[in-house]
């Protein structure tokens, strides 16, 4: 029904995410913008088919009068990955075969690009901000063929959860082999990448 569309790192501040995935993958981040709905802004980086995404609060945007999405609003601590989003032809049909709370479809933009998403009314995912967040592109574009090639691709997908096989039931239609649904005692991401200087993880 869904398949993976990008990883998300949060950060307190935009320039302590990216200064701290750059410093991770040896390569530079290009492209992002402003999300004036959400509060908050980003930097990508192409990996392939898919991509990353740094994501933090803008200081210089008004607060939103609801809340953030990715729970931003309850983030702190070191930049780490936070979340994962899968992209679905449906969305309508992908929230509706999926646990309550995933959200309710919000229409977004940012330059070229349109998309709609699924956004919780909390701003936190189902499964402990484990479940996927769900996003429908509008038209042909896509971030990852606008991004520049720096030589990285995503090799696997790690989502750690306590009730993993209730995750992975719940997660239905998603078929990609370089997502592992796996048992931890919380909720954690651990993402291996295939960069220009060799196997790099991020977490």
């Amino acid at each position: 029904m869904f398949e993976l569309d990008h990883i998300a790192v949060a950060a307190d501040t935009l320039d302590e995410g990216v200064a701290a995935v750059e410093q991770a993958l040896g390569v530079s981040l290009s492209g992002g913008g402003e999300h004036p709905l959400m509060g908050t802004h980003n930097r990508l980086l192409g990996l392939g088919d898919v991509y990353l995404e740094v994501i933090s609060i803008n200081p210089d945007a008004p607060a939103p009068d609801h809340p953030r999405w990715f729970d931003l609003d309850h983030f702190t601590g070191a930049p780490h990955l936070t979340n994962w989003i899968c992209r679905c032809d449906n969305l309508e049909a992908a929230i509706a075969a999926s646990p309550d709370g995933v959200g309710v479809p919000v229409a977004l933009s940012r330059g070229d690009l349109r998309w709609r998403m699924a956004v919780p009314a909390d701003g936190k995912l189902p499964f402990d901000n484990a479940y996927p967040a769900l996003i429908q592109w509008q038209g042909a574009l896509h971030p990852a063929d606008l991004l520049p090639d720096a030589g990285c691709r995503l090799r696997k997908l790690e989502v750690a959860h306590p009730k993993a096989d209730v995750l992975q039931q719940a997660l239905g239609g998603l078929a990609d082999t370089r997502v592992a649904i796996t048992e931890g005692a919380c909720v954690a991401y651990r993402a291996e990448i295939e960069t220009p200087h060799g196997i790099r993880v991020l977490e």
